[in-house]
């Protein structure tokens, strides 16, 4: 075998070992690529087209997990509060319609009017986003901060740590982590378990 054979088997070895190590999906610091999915109102919605705001928090969500139907009022308390200041919300289902009749685009559209949300809720049909993002659970949140034109990963996993009661939890993970970047401060909890249902996957 050729020398320069050889190298080249090395250096693809080498790149297996490299991804098989790295988790899926975006890491903390990592750019975010942009996506557009389809809006409830039937409009599409883009990443780009927040490039005036200061970041986003982006919600891997659906209608039917029980852990999603319990943060849906802090959900929405989320984006009231920082849309305002520079970080509104967007929410993306995921979940296969197949194996998931409740998540319907139909069952979003009725859900998005019957909760009166104020932020777009996307479909991603072809689950590529989540893909892209490494959601796993609903909710799994993931705060985004921009950086020039770019829109980084600050901070990735649950709301808080209180799933069945907001008023006992007494860590807010995504509130501190858009606090510490409305203050120019580093996030300190970066990254926590994302507590909620697994994303229905589509068969393949």
């Amino acid at each position: 075998m050729k020398i320069h054979s050889i190298a080249s088997t090395l250096a693809a070895f080498s790149l297996l070992i490299f991804f098989a190590g790295r988790p899926p999906g975006y890491q903390i610091g990592d750019t975010v690529a942009t996506f557009k999915l389809r809006n409830v109102d039937g409009k599409m919605v883009s990443l780009s087209d927040y490039q005036s705001g200061k970041g986003l928090i982006v919600v891997f969500d659906c209608n039917t997990c029980p852990f999603s139907k319990a943060y849906n009022d802090r959900i929405q308390a989320l984006n009231k509060k920082y849309e305002p200041q520079g970080f509104p919300l967007v929410a993306i289902n995921a979940n296969s319609p197949d194996l998931s009749p409740g998540d319907s685009f139909d069952n979003m559209v009725a859900q998005a009017k019957r909760e009166k949300y104020d932020f777009p809720y996307l479909v991603d049909e072809s689950q590529d986003v989540a893909r892209a993002f490494g959601a796993s659970n609903t909710p799994h949140v993931f705060v985004l901060k921009k950086a020039g034109n770019d829109f980084k990963v600050a901070y990735i996993g649950a709301i808080d740590n209180n799933s069945r009661d907001a008023d006992a939890a007494d860590k807010r993970y995504v509130e501190d982590a858009i606090q510490a970047l409305l203050a120019n401060k580093p996030v300190t909890t970066e990254r926590t378990k994302a507590i909620g249902c697994g994303i229905k996957w589509k068969n393949v």
